[in-house]
């Protein structure tokens, strides 16, 4: 019998009774990280790192019976050892590492390898078995060094600041958001943030956790105080009539898609930032790699195409369907899952 098995109600490691991010209602789920798609309302028992408890409270409700244990503590359930490792994709995420009378299963949930300055950075897990995300699991999606991105980024804000234009800057409302809020220079001007984002900031510092100074958008500031100013807003305001009240703006969205023309044209977007809170397609390789595993499972993204890929470098591979979302700029954001 498998470790780990995909069923209709999503990763269950039978011996203990145990789900892994389920996508229908269990009696016991062990939460990677707390985007929508990935933690999901119903369960009666959820366990999550200590980082994410607080997010998941705040979207599933505050009387949700839930726990959390820090990265790299164990949680033994009927001889079975799971544990928790950073994933470096948002603030809290892990993946998990499942043991069993020596054979050892990850779950990576979704991860990337950059070290972001703000999630735990990545770190890899030997096992034999490694479920992988390949959301960007093309040849073609290879990241820049992120301060080039963010260099072009405050670039542009301050050209739109030369222009008496505000700045409206799309990513999603939990990591993405606070991600390019620590990166971006806060000496250029000031950045404000939709309420959605900072809800969130105000929960992540609430933890202890520091965050550059943002300032909520409310109907009751004067129009004017907004030009040469940035603003952080969620992709689901593009289009609306809170958006256009900031009018003269230029908008841009931070997202991997960036990296091909037609989400960008689709949005009409004045500009567009590869910044992906997941692995490239050179990310995913290592990762898998530094696993040293026999065997790797593929779900979410391009698995066709990146199961054949490791299949030719010899490596064993098959593909399981799952009811996670692979980070997109047509998503419309409900509850930020990316």
């Amino acid at each position: 019998m498998a470790l780990l098995q995909f069923t209709e109600k999503g990763i269950f490691c039978e011996r203990a009774n145990v789900y892994i991010d389920p996508w229908k209602p269990v009696d016991y789920a062990i939460i990677t990280h707390a985007h929508a798609d990935h933690s999901r309302w119903g369960n009666k028992f959820y366990l999550s790192h200590h980082l994410s408890k607080p997010i998941i409270q705040h979207r599933l409700g505050s009387d949700i019976h839930i726990e959390s244990m820090e990265y790299l503590e164990k949680r033994t359930i009927h001889g079975v050892s799971f544990s928790f490792y950073p994933a470096g994709h948002i603030i809290g995420s892990a993946q998990v590492r499942v043991e069993y009378k020596g054979e050892v299963w990850v779950a990576s949930g979704d991860y990337k390898l950059e070290d972001d300055g703000f999630a735990s950075p990545f770190e890899p897990i030997k096992c034999n078995t490694f479920i992988t995300e390949c959301t960007f699991g093309l040849p073609v999606f290879q990241w820049q060094n992120q301060k080039e991105v963010f260099d072009d980024i405050n670039k542009w804000w301050k050209k739109n600041q030369e222009e008496d234009k505000v700045t409206i800057l799309t990513g999603y409302s939990l990591g993405k958001a606070q991600r390019l809020i620590q990166g971006i220079d806060p000496s250029i001007g000031k950045i404000f943030t939709h309420g959605a984002i900072e809800k969130t900031n105000e929960i992540i510092r609430n933890m202890g956790v520091k965050l550059n100074q943002t300032t909520y958008v409310n109907s009751e500031i004067n129009k004017s105080a907004y030009r040469g100013a940035l603003i952080i807003a969620p992709p689901s305001a593009l289009g609306t009539s809170w958006q256009k009240k900031f009018q003269p703006f230029e908008v841009g969205n931070a997202s991997g898609w960036m990296k091909l023309r037609g989400p960008r044209r689709r949005r009409s977007l004045d500009r567009g930032f590869v910044l992906s809170d997941h692995a490239d397609w050179d990310g995913l390789n290592a990762a898998i790699k530094a696993t040293a595993c026999e065997k790797v499972i593929v779900t979410h993204g391009y698995t066709n195409i990146f199961s054949k890929w490791l299949n030719d470098q010899g490596i064993e591979t098959q593909i399981e369907a799952t009811a996670f979302e692979a980070e997109g700029i047509e998503n419309t954001d409900k509850n930020n899952a990316e």
